[in-house]
Order: C-alpha cells, then sequence, then structure tokens
C-alpha cells in the first residue's frame, strides 16, 4: 500500500467513540425527523413541471418579481435566487390548460419588465408521468443496491462486523437525505447518482478497515479488541488520507466551476466524503466492538475430517 506518512505511534481514534457516535444518533434522529416532516423538496425530474433559469444584469429583488408574475399562468410558480443574488430558478407546476411555452413566455414577460436585459439560460420541460416513472425507478435502484450489499457483506464478514457496516451505511444514506431535506435543497436525478456514489464510496472505505482488523486479531494474540481496531485504523489512515483528499479536490472543483446541472451531484458527494468517512470508525468498527467481537471470531472454523473421531486402527 502506498504510504504518504508513517505514523510510528497508534493513535487512539476510539478515545472519542462515544461522544461522536451520540452525535451520529442525534443527527440521524433529526435527519429523520425533518424527512417526516418536511419531506424532500423533489426536483423537476420527479414531479414534473418546467424550470426557467434567468440571469440578471443587476441583483434582482424577488418580492417585485413575484409580483409582476401574479397571472394565471405563472400560478403556484416558485422562484429562489439560484448560486447568486442576479441568477433567478423558476419553477412552474403542470397545468393541463396551458402549455409550457406560454408559461416560460409570461415569466419572460414579467422579468423583461424589471431588468430589459435579462437572459434566459435554460428551459427544461417533463412530464408529469415521466417523473412518476423515474421516482419509482429511483428508489428502486436505491433499495437494490443496499440489499446486494447486505448479502455481500454477510458472506465476507462476521455477522458483527456486517452488522457495523449497514449500520454505517444507513447512517449515511439518511444524513444525507437529512441534510437535503433540512436545507430543503432540490433532489434530481444527479442527486440520486450522487447518493449511489456514496453509498459505494462508504462502503469501499468500511471494508479497507474492516479487512485490517480482520487481518489483524489473527495476527496480535495479545490486546484487546479496541487495541487492535485502533491499530488497524492507524495502519489504513495513509490509505484513507490519500484518497480522500484527491477525491475531494475533484468534487470541490466540481461543486465550485461545475455549473447548476451537476451542483447538486457535488453537493451529495460532498456530504458523503466527510460522513462516509468518519462512519467507517465511529460507527461501523465502534458498533462491532459493542456487538463485542474478538479474536475467536475472526479464527477459521475447523472443519471436522470423516473419521477423525475414530480410534486409529493398529496392525
Amino acid at each position: 500500500m502506498l504510504q504518504l506518512f508513517s505514523v510510528k505511534n497508534t493513535i487512539n481514534f476510539l478515545r472519542h467513540a462515544a461522544p461522536i457516535s451520540l452525535m451520529s444518533m442525534i443527527l440521524v434522529i433529526a435527519s429523520l425527523g425533518s424527512l417526516a416532516t418536511k419531506g424532500i423538496n423533489w426536483g423537476l425530474d420527479f414531479t414534473g413541471g418546467t424550470v426557467v433559469e434567468l440571469e440578471f444584469s443587476t441583483p434582482v429583488d424577488l418580492n417585485a418579481f413575484r409580483g409582476e408574475m401574479i397571472t394565471d399562468e405563472t400560478e403556484g410558480a416558485l422562484v429562489q435566487n439560484f448560486g447568486s443574488s442576479r441568477s433567478v430558478l423558476v419553477r412552474l407546476p403542470v397545468r393541463e390548460d396551458i402549455k409550457s411555452d406560454i408559461q416560460t413566455a409570461s415569466v419572460m414577460v414579467a422579468a423583461t419588465t424589471l431588468d430589459k436585459n435579462v437572459i434566459q439560460k435554460r428551459v427544461e420541460f417533463v412530464g408529469p408521468q415521466v417523473g412518476k416513472e423515474l421516482a419509482e425507478q429511483g428508489g428502486l435502484a436505491v433499495l437494490v443496491a443496499l440489499i446486494c450489499i447486505l448479502i455481500y457483506v454477510s458472506f465476507r464478514f462476521e455477522w458483527r462486523l456486517a452488522a457495523g457496516s449497514v449500520a454505517a451505511l444507513a447512517h449515511d444514506v439518511i444524513v444525507t437525505l437529512g441534510v437535503f431535506s433540512i436545507l430543503q435543497l432540490e433532489f434530481d436525478l444527479t442527486v440520486l447518482a450522487g447518493l449511489l456514489t456514496v453509498v459505494g464510496y462508504s462502503l469501499n472505505d468500511t471494508i479497507v478497515v474492516y479487512d485490517r482488523i480482520r487481518e489483524n486479531f489473527l495476527k496480535i494474540r495479545k490486546g484487546t479488541p479496541e487495541e487492535v481496531v485502533n491499530i488497524s485504523i492507524t495502519q489504513t489512515m495513509s490509505r484513507t488520507v490519500i484518497t480522500t483528499g484527491t477525491t475531494l479536490i475533484t468534487v470541490i472543483a466540481l461543486f465550485l466551476k461545475g455549473g447548476t446541472m451537476i451542483h447538486g451531484f457535488a453537493t451529495a458527494l460532498l456530504l458523503g466524503i466527510f460522513v462516509g468517512t468518519y462512519s467507517s470508525i465511529y460507527v461501523a468498527s465502534y458498533l462491532a466492538i459493542k456487538l463485542g467481537i474478538n479474536r475467536e471470531h475472526m479464527m477459521p472454523v475447523e472443519i471436522e475430517k470423516e473419521g477423525a473421531d475414530q480410534t486409529p486402527m493398529t496392525h
């Protein structure tokens, strides 16, 4: 394994495991509460409708803009800033009696009234039936991914480690969704792709740590489970720093310069990288210790050969 730096002394990562795990529980409860009450701000991909992105030449007063859009065509429109005070996003619900082109034209009339130099950057339309199908297929994709991962870790690891990895995975998904719910960030197909990427990233990080924990339980005969886990995490820290660091450089670049189309994707990845990295230690590994993992559980099962219990024959 590539070593960016060498740590001679074992770092006691689990010293702060209890308070950090408590913080994780609070985050999960807050996320579930927000998802139950506020829900998710579904994007156009899932709800259907028309999105119009406008770029004004000067900062725009949203209340004044909403006042100009009091027309039948723009009824129910959601107006919000998008990235800056000059960029505005208008979301229009699907109307059976009014075409999308007419709704867009009405928005442009209102915008031109405030600023003659306003630029229409993009217009997107998704039908309600398409949006419903995308929501169903997206939820099914996440569910299938989690079930396949559950089957994989059940075969790969002892059940205490498998339970820890599944708990960490659920923690990462719930907290990431919770942040999107609390802040009411738009959840579209790119965010769903980011969420699936977070699932894979988090699982990979946990498996690397678990493999080293399993090896060290067999090599280190004297040592408590906490000591073995601390040694294992310290040994994999160089790899974690390299992987997380290089990934963060790319994701931050996408977040800052990637444009509006992949802003949600980059946001989901940023959240997932931070949450997934610490959950490998303070959710997955700590839960395995609390479930009583020890060296005996890592020992390979001895298969008794047929006839081994018979008295050997003498000639």
